[in-house]
């Protein structure tokens, strides 16, 4: 259970990739990769995780910045939320991601706090957290999923064993606008969809991405796809700073004299990965967008849902985001 005090461990800072990827080969899991530290120090903080071996990667200058490249933008997984909200080129082609950085946690946090540390994060579910036994932790029971469970934030969808939820704010947009993860390890270098990245319980229990000790998140690369297009982000929470979502909507599409073309719909804090809605992008395509199909949506997109005993309220929540996402883009 939570301790409030840290294991020792060995500190390493490379300079390069190559240092990075080589210290994380040598330590394999007893090593931990740690971009801004905000979701990694309170782990080692709570005794929760105990690594043996901690490689921290803010030294590594190619890891950092935003490029603009022919297919579209390139942005290093070690650059700051505050660098995605506020830079020029993100914003006037990518405002979906602009958005959804901003409303990250608090300005303190979005300073230190990396793209690739926050899609990466592992769930905030209080029970794992805290060092319980959970599937996810190696045991055999899910404490949130249970008659008593307090399971507020988890999620309303389809779960394997474990109930708890992706917390990102950036994932949903990163699959509404079809982002590629550009992962390396000491057997090369692999390019993953953003949809694909992020992986549930039925997968591996263990993990929420497709990381594997020893690999390293070098870059998000963001296509052309769908530069300039129309772009709605909304976040609930309870309180509007700090707070991870309670459920977040990000959609990205292209419009024609009132019709749309093509979308693009992610949901976050519904399931245990940023879920793609891709019965209301068909349901949207060729129809004119206003309030009839947006009500349509709305209900397609919660069918199938399973509240657990106390988050109920997140079908309504989703269902008026997704009608919202469509009607007021």
């Amino acid at each position: 259970m939570i301790k409030d005090m840290m294991s020792s461990f060995e500190l390493h800072q490379p300079a390069s990739v190559d240092d990075a990827l080589a210290l994380l080969k040598r330590h394999g899991k007893d090593g931990w990769a740690m971009a801004g530290g905000n979701d990694s120090l309170s782990w080692f903080k709570d005794r929760a995780k105990h690594p043996k071996a901690v490689i921290e990667l803010t030294g590594i200058k190619e890891l950092h910045g935003i490029r603009e490249t022919a297919d579209g933008l390139e942005i290093g997984a070690l650059t700051t939320l505050t660098e995605i909200e506020n830079n020029a080129i993100v914003k006037s082609k990518f405002a979906l991601l602009a958005k959804a950085a901003g409303h990250v946690a608090s300005p303190q946090i979005r300073n230190t706090g990396t793209v690739g540390g926050n899609v990466a994060q592992d769930t905030r579910c209080w029970y794992y957290r805290a060092g319980l036994q959970c599937y996810r932790a190696g045991g055999n029971t899910c404490y949130a999923d249970t008659p008593t469970g307090m399971n507020r934030e988890h999620t309303l969808f389809e779960a394997s064993r474990c109930i708890a939820v992706s917390p990102s704010d950036v994932a949903p947009a990163l699959v509404a606008l079809d982002a590629k993860m550009v992962i390396r390890n000491s057997s090369g270098t692999k390019v993953v969809d953003a949809d694909k990245f992020f992986i549930g319980p039925a997968v591996d229990i263990l993990h929420m991405t497709v990381l594997k000790p020893g690999d390293l998140l070098l870059s998000i690369r963001i296509p052309n796809t769908w530069a300039g297009a129309t772009f709605y982000f909304e976040k609930v929470a309870d309180r509007a700073t700090w707070d991870f979502p309670l459920v977040n909507v990000a959609a990205a599409m292209k419009v024609e004299g009132g019709v749309i073309q093509e979308m693009r719909i992610a949901c976050g804090g519904i399931e245990c990965t940023p879920k793609r809605l891709q019965v209301v992008e068909d349901l949207a395509k060729g129809q004119k967008k206003g309030e009839d199909i947006a009500k349509l949506a709305g209900t397609a997109a919660v069918r199938g849902a399973k509240p657990r005993n106390f988050n109920h309220f997140k079908v309504p929540l989703m269902q008026n985001l997704v009608m919202r996402a469509i009607r007021d883009a």
